[in-house]
């Protein structure tokens, strides 16, 4: 047996109450190298009388683990426990393939004596409800739609900046560029968007900035006059609601525009201005800008990257502080946002995060937060600061296998399974899963233009755990490469045309069994014909197969929605979805 992959971490995502009272227990080994793992557990305060040697001793029970997943090394062992008390103590009997049976304590291994079944033991030593990670229910059934504001829809023209640029969804949009989306567009297509089947707007920032994609702010607490004012965006969150749909709105705390009244006023005034401690600031004069990577020497300030235009802020500062938490609620309480996506999160301090988190959740119940962190995400995710986090370890590997075929079939569902054990089941099931988005190429671009490749990793998206996400335009098959190209004004004459069915399909599939696909149980394995299975189990059980092999694959199945399923046989680029 391979002892050094024996591992398990108490209090985190390997033992953890999933709903009120009930605990979940995993437990890791090497692949394809144990036989059995079994719990040894009970109440620690609960004895029984040994015979042999007239002591009252710990009364156990022994519950054999299943095992739920196999990873790249390690395959992933879960049990899941109620305690009458709400207190327990355990540790695992590992029988190893090769014969040999040990104990896994706190303590370390040990030999599996009875003795040593009563001692060095773990402990949980009281189920907390309150400790219990909480996520919001709704947004496990949320599909999310992201709008990038400026090239969403022109709904008017009275507000559009000088030099607007006629609406050419052809177009290959350069930085600076303006095409004049604003508000009212969205307004317009709301119904539009409620025929797609979304039911969650997620919008680039709103907050009046210099730049067309607003991520310089300039004031967190207004509506760019490029996009509207505060009465358009309250009417466009009041009609989002009636028809069902949350929003979630984008900001950035990391750090603030250059032309804000706070920065203005330390260019200023230098030492002495009354916001020189809102920023890391190592010394002056501030201008020119120090750029390290020409050469420069050490920059002056602190920066998003080396970006002069993005002082970072200090959010050790309790003004800062209180300032930025004041923009949180304000945008809850005075119009009724439902979530925030917060940008370059993983920049800012967990002691920011864990004030921000508390305040955000006493001014609305059941309050969405997910950061945009682009790698592993557990400081982030024990119930005190994010819901979830932009999933891109997720679905990067989805691209790697089915639009650009780095990775294999077998590579992709070990890779997705240790990704899904990293967390808890509740952070998960609210990650953001996105194939495109405004900093990255389109969907369709990196399939090559071709459809039915994109639509299969999309379908594939649709089917796992955590929430879909749409950037806008890929129902109506946009093209373009990375930013700021796949920035292009929407095309809307494509709106109701074959991609937009197929799309509509897949949003109303996960729309009927968001339950099951929401919070079910996800199992990723492959076929010994090739085909990727996955299987979905809740209220309802969800069975999918996915042909990325160069050949068509005899399968038996009763679609409820597929691609190139025909006669028995799915084509490559092919799926199938079963609702059992």
């Amino acid at each position: 047996m391979n002892t050094a992959a024996l591992r398990h971490r108490p209090e985190s995502e390997d033992c953890y109450l999933y709903t009120e009272g009930l605990l979940t227990l995993h437990f890791h080994t090497a692949k394809d190298d144990v036989a059995k793992v079994s719990l040894i557990y009970g109440d620690p305060y609960l004895t029984v009388l040994d015979p042999a040697t007239k002591k009252t001793v710990w009364r156990y029970q022994t519950l054999a683990m299943r095992k739920i997943g196999t990873g790249q090394t390690e395959d992933y062992w879960s049990v899941d426990l109620r305690m009458p008390y709400s207190r327990l103590q355990y540790q695992f009997l590992v029988e190893g393939k090769d014969g040999t049976t040990l104990l896994y304590s706190d303590r370390g291994l040990r030999e599996d004596t009875p003795a040593n079944r009563t001692e060095n033991v773990f402990r949980m030593p009281y189920f907390h409800e309150l400790d219990r990670v909480k996520t919001p229910d709704w947004a496990k059934e949320t599909v999310w739609y992201q709008i990038f504001p400026e090239r969403f829809a022109n709904g008017d023209k009275h507000n559009d900046p000088e030099g607007t640029k006629p609406w050419r969804p052809a177009d290959h949009p350069g930085r600076e560029d303006y095409y004049g989306g604003d508000l009212q567009g969205v307004l317009d297509h709301l119904d539009d968007l409620q025929a797609l089947g979304v039911n969650g707007l997620y919008f680039c920032p709103l907050f009046t900035a210099a730049s067309n994609h607003k991520y310089d702010t300039i004031d967190y607490f207004d509506i760019d006059p490029d996009f509207g004012d505060k009465a358009l965006f309250a009417k466009l969150v009041s009609e989002a609601h009636q028809r069902g749909m949350k929003v979630m709105l984008d900001a950035v705390f990391n750090h603030i525009g250059e032309h804000s009244l706070q920065w203005q006023d330390v260019l200023k005034n230098g030492a002495d201005s009354r916001f020189a401690s809102w920023f890391h600031i190592s010394n002056y004069p501030l201008t020119p800008f120090h750029d390290p990577n020409r050469g420069e020497g050490k920059p002056q300030y602190e920066t998003f990257a080396f970006e002069p235009h993005m002082p970072k802020l200090n959010t050790a500062n309790p003004e800062v502080q209180d300032y930025l938490l004041n923009v949180a609620t304000y945008w809850i309480k005075t119009f009724d946002i439902d979530a925030w996506r917060l940008d370059v999160a993983n920049e800012v301090d967990h002691h920011f995060w864990k004030r921000f988190y508390q305040a955000t959740q006493r001014a609305k119940k059941d309050f969405l937060i997910i950061g945009e962190v682009w790698h592993s995400s557990q400081p982030w995710l024990n119930g005190d600061q994010f819901s979830g986090v932009m999933n891109y370890a997720y679905t990067e590997q989805i691209e790697d296998h089915f639009l650009t075929h780095k990775l294999s079939a077998k590579s992709l569902v070990e890779l997705l399974t240790d990704q899904l054990m990293m967390y808890r089941p509740q952070n998960d099931q609210v990650m953001l899963n996105m194939l495109d988005s405004h900093d990255t190429a389109r969907l369709l671009t990196v399939a090559h233009g071709d459809e039915d490749l994109a639509l299969q990793a999309l379908a594939f998206t649709f089917t796992q755990t955590g929430m879909p996400c749409i950037y806008y335009g890929t129902e109506m098959g946009m093209a373009g490469e990375n930013d700021p190209d796949c920035r292009r004004p929407m095309d809307w004459s494509k709106l109701n045309g074959p991609v937009w069915q197929r799309v509509h399909a897949l949003i109303a599939f996960r729309r009927k069994y968001a339950k099951t696909l929401g919070q079910g149980t996800t199992r990723l394995t492959v076929t010994p014909s090739g085909l990727i299975k996955v299987v979905r189990a809740g209220d309802a059980q969800i069975v999918a197969y996915f042909n990325t092999t160069a050949k068509p694959v005899a399968l038996a199945a009763t679609p409820a929605l597929a691609q190139g399923y025909q006669a028995g046989q799915l084509a490559p680029k092919g799926f199938v979805l079963a609702a059992l």
